[in-house]
Parts: structure tokens; C-alpha cells; sequence
């Protein structure tokens, strides 16, 4: 079965169940967990022999018992640190004694671990499959990943859970980091200590994550077929869901493992059996490709009825009536009559019942984010709002991802009109700036007209849009006029066919559209 099939079955918001390979992807500083431990215990002793010789102690019927090498890891490395305290690892030390002044006992060791994954570098020549990766957030329900880095979280911004807050959770829009995260190193799982304490407390944790994989699609990416992690979910699962019933079969047909074979284009899912000592075999579904971007561009283009944050969101109002915080009940005919309080969840028929997600204005508040991860569903409400001519409204980039609407002809004339305006009259003032900065720091530039010399510098493509992008992504107030008229000659430059260009003279010269 071709993989946009497999996914098209789909009727919930899948889960993603995130491993190592993840983050060895997309990159420049990740490890495997032999290689992590292996890289520090070369920084603490300058080579990889005491190294070896940890992995030579615990190395049984073939394979290495990598929870009790990070134990006697940790102790070493510990040890060390005790007694060489300003020496090479001297800002860990630090660290660490500032936690005891303030009542938190943190190893060393998980310390360094901390730091040396919290600054991670993206491989250049991912750029583009991490752009994928963002259009597909919007469709899943939630993420569970055994990585300590917060690249997930970063890339979906979605609220990372560690710990015992996994149990007291909204699963949707979260990620699950059931073995600890860089930016809680206490809580970080590596020693075989660790993964005792874990166990124990594991089960109220599983009877979570269980609740997702029989209602969710899971798809485990990063991991191989015969990963530890890979068999736990199924013989979690299957210890309580008898293996012979309609529901085991539904479970099992929303299973996915995406192996990694490198170079493979494959896009064909296949059965595949799976052995486990005390269990039957188990059957799940299986890609092996090194073609990440047709799953990712088959999970973002899932149509779904409502996106997983909006799910999120309704279910936090519903926690807050069941914890009493504050309430209004208003009752109308007129749904448009009710103000626009901080959260409204309306009950009653789909006839007289109508939901709008956002307003012009925070569409254009949330635009990178919107075409970042192609919301199309969103997007379908354009055609219910009344756009003035008057308005500044960045049309070209949405239409690229809801190409149905019904008003964008009209709309991309207005967009045209209020471009052609920006310019009209007034001459190029700043022909000698190439970046935003310069622009930005030149007095000689009024305050009123700096906007104005950056978006015609854009337009006459002396400085590249990139840098215009970066600017607007993080600029402070995204209710502006001035906001608002960059982002759309943004959107124009960035996003218009060729046949829809304008040509405008300014000063006699003629602006290169």
C-alpha cells in the first residue's frame, strides 16, 4: 500500500513516537547512546580506553549493557569532578554547587549531559524536510520521544511533559519525554538506577500512553524494528488488549514504523511480523525509506475535521469548569452578539452554532506560522470575513495553500492596490542600504519613513527578503500599521506569479517588481 493511502485511513490525529534516529537526522550534535556516553568519558579521561574497558565489564552474549556502562560512568565522572574543582569541567562544578545552595542535589554528570545537547545545530542540508516536518504538526495529536533534546518541541511548539506531569496532562499539543529532557537534568534517565525508579513508577504512565495507542494511529520514527522501545509499547499494549479481537486489529492497522534505509525512496507500507519471547507474533505496517518528505507531506495534507490544537484548547476550558475557575453563561439567540471574552464554548445545535477561529488580524499575527504549516483547514474562513480595500491583507501566500477560495482575485487586487500606494509619489530614500540594520540606524532617516525605505529596498530587491523575513518573524508588535504593510509586500515579492507582478515608477525609476 502506498504510504498516502495508508495514511488517508486515518480518522484521528496521529501520535508520533520519537526516537534517536530522529534526532541523528536533522542534527550536527547528536548522539546514539553509545556514542554519547563513549564521547564523554573521552573528554573526562583524554581517551577511549577506561571506555572500553566499561563496555568490556558489561558486555553480555554479544551485546552491552549501556545502563550500568552510564553508571559506573556517572560515578567516575562524578568523582573526578569532586576532586579537581576548577579544572576542565570547572563550569559544571559551578553549576552544580549553585544547585545545592538552593536545595537541588542534580549529578554532575546529567549536568554535562544537559549542556552538552541543550545548544543544537541543524544540518544544512535539512532545511527543507524540517520545513515539512512544521506542516505536519498541526495534524498530530501528540508526540512520546525517548531523546533528551528539545528539538521536537522547538519544531512543533508543543509543551514538553517530564516526569510526573505526564500523569496530571492534556495530551494534545504535547510531547511526552517519558526519559527526561536537557532542561530538567534531575529528571534525566540513563543509568541503570534511573531506569529502576522509572520502572516502578512506570505504571501510571503507561496506563496514559495506552489511552493513546488504541484511539490514536501511532507512527514510531527514529527507531529500528527490533528496538527495546518499539517491543515495550507492544507488549504494554497487548497485555491488556486480547491479541485476537477487532479492537487488536484496529490497533495494529493504525501502527507505523518508519526504518531508516539510507538512500531507499521507497513509498510502499508492508506487513511486517514481529517475535517476542511470552507473546505471539505480532503483525504491524512498515516503510523502510530514507524519503521522509513524502511522509511528511502526506501526514501535513490529512484532512481532519478540527486540528489537534483546537482540540487542546476546548478540552482546557473543560478543565477549567471542572476546577472552578472563572465562569460566565450567557445565554443567546445571536452568537455574534457575544463579546469577545477570553474563551467561549458554545453549546448547542450545528443550525444556529457557528465557530470562526481567528480574525483577519490574527491571521496576519500568525502568518509564518499559518504558511509554515500549509493550515489549509484554517485558511477556509477567509471567505467568511469582509475585507475592506482600505485593509492590508497578505493574500498571495495564502492562496498558495487554500487555492479555493472563493474571494481571492478580489483580494490580491486590494493587496496590489495598497502596494502600488505605499510607493505612489515618493522617492527612493535610501538607495545606498542593503540591510534592514542600516536602514534601522540611519538618522538621517525619519522614524516615519524607515518602514517605508526597507519595504521599497525589498521591493527593488536590494536587500534579499530572507532578511526581511527574519525581521518580521520577530518583530514586537504585530497589530501595526507598519507590520502589516511589510508583511504584505512580503507576501507579494515572496509568493505572486509572475503574470500578477506590478510595475511602479518612483522618481522617475522604475522599481524592479
Amino acid at each position: 500500500m502506498h504510504i498516502s493511502e495508508f495514511v488517508k485511513n486515518f480518522t484521528n490525529h496521529p501520535v508520533l513516537f520519537i526516537g534517536t534516529g530522529i534526532s541523528l537526522r536533522y542534527l550536527e550534535n547528536s548522539f546514539t547512546w553509545d556514542g554519547l556516553l563513549s564521547y564523554i568519558s573521552k573528554e573526562l579521561k583524554g581517551t577511549n580506553e577506561f571506555y572500553f574497558d566499561l563496555k568490556s565489564k558489561h558486555q553480555k552474549e554479544g551485546s552491552y549493557d549501556f545502563t550500568k556502562i552510564a553508571l559506573d560512568l556517572e560515578n567516575e565522572f562524578n568523582e573526578t569532578l569532586i576532586n579537581d574543582r576548577n579544572g576542565k569541567f570547572k563550569d559544571i562544578n559551578d553549576k552544580f554547587y549553585e544547585n545545592m545552595e538552593n536545595g537541588k542535589n542534580i549529578s554532575r554528570f546529567k549536568l554535562y549531559i544537559s549542556r552538552l545537547l541543550s545548544d543544537y545545530l541543524l544540518k544544512e542540508n535539512k532545511t527543507q524536510e524540517v520545513a515539512e516536518l512544521k506542516k505536519v504538526r498541526k495534524n498530530i495529536g501528540s508526540v512520546i520521544t525517548t531523546n533528551y533534546d528539545s528539538f521536537i518541541e522547538d519544531v512543533f511548539e508543543f509543551n514538553p511533559l517530564i516526569g510526573n506531569e505526564i500523569l496530571l496532562s492534556n495530551p494534545y499539543g504535547s510531547v511526552y519525554k517519558i526519559h527526561g529532557c536537557v532542561k530538567d537534568p534531575g529528571k534525566v534517565i540513563i543509568t541503570e538506577d534511573d531506569y529502576n525508579v522509572f520502572d516502578e513508577r512506570y505504571e501510571l504512565i503507561r496506563a496514559q500512553l495506552l489511552s493513546l495507542f488504541i484511539h490514536n494511529p501511532i507512527i514510531f520514527l527514529g527507531y529500528n524494528i527490533g528496538d527495546d522501545n518499539i517491543k515495550g509499547i507492544l507488549k504494554t499494549i497487548f497485555t491488556y488488549v486480547d491479541p485476537n479481537t477487532a479492537q487488536a486489529e484496529k490497533i495494529r492497522k493504525n501502527f507505523l514504523l518508519v526504518e531508516y534505509e539510507e538512500g531507499s525512496q521507497n513509498t510502499e507500507v508492508t506487513d511486517h511480523d514481529i517475535d517476542m519471547s511470552g507473546f505471539s507474533t505480532i503483525r504491524i505496517n512498515k516503510i523502510k525509506t530514507d524519503n521522509f518528505l513524502e511522509i511528511y507531506e502526506n501526514l501535513a495534507g490529512l484532512s481532519l475535521p478540527i486540528s489537534a490544537m483546537d482540540i487542546r484548547k476546548v478540552q482546557n476550558v473543560v478543565k477549567e469548569i471542572y476546577t472552578g475557575g472563572n465562569l460566565e453563561v450567557s445565554i443567546t439567540e445571536d452568537v455574534d452578539a457575544l463579546a469577545n471574552s477570553e474563551k467561549v464554548l458554545a453549546i448547542g445545535s450545528l443550525k444556529t452554532i457557528k465557530y470562526d477561529f481567528q480574525t483577519t488580524s490574527e491571521l496576519m499575527e500568525n502568518y509564518f506560522k499559518i504558511v509554515d504549516e500549509s493550515n489549509h483547514q484554517l485558511l477556509k474562513l477567509i471567505d467568511k470575513h469582509r475585507i475592506q480595500r482600505t485593509q492590508y491583507f497578505p493574500i498571495f501566500g495564502f492562496s498558495k495553500i487554500q487555492p479555493e477560495l472563493e474571494s481571492i482575485r478580489a483580494l490580491k487586487e486590494i493587496q496590489k492596490s495598497k502596494i502600488s500606494n505605499i510607493f505612489n509619489g515618493k522617492a527612493d530614500i535610501a538607495q545606498e542600504h542593503s540591510t534592514i540594520e542600516g536602514i534601522i540606524n540611519d538618522s538621517r532617516i525619519s522614524q516615519s519613513n524607515k518602514t517605508f525605505a526597507i519595504v521599497i529596498g525589498v521591493f527593488n530587491d536590494r536587500i534579499q527578503l530572507n532578511i526581511l523575513e527574519e525581521y518580521l518573524r520577530d518583530y514586537p508588535d504585530k497589530k501595526s500599521t507598519d507590520y502589516r504593510k511589510m508583511l504584505c509586500v512580503y507576501d507579494y515579492k515572496k509568493f505572486a506569479d509572475q503574470e500578477e507582478r506590478i510595475d511602479l515608477k518612483i522618481s522617475d525609476s522604475v522599481v524592479i517588481s
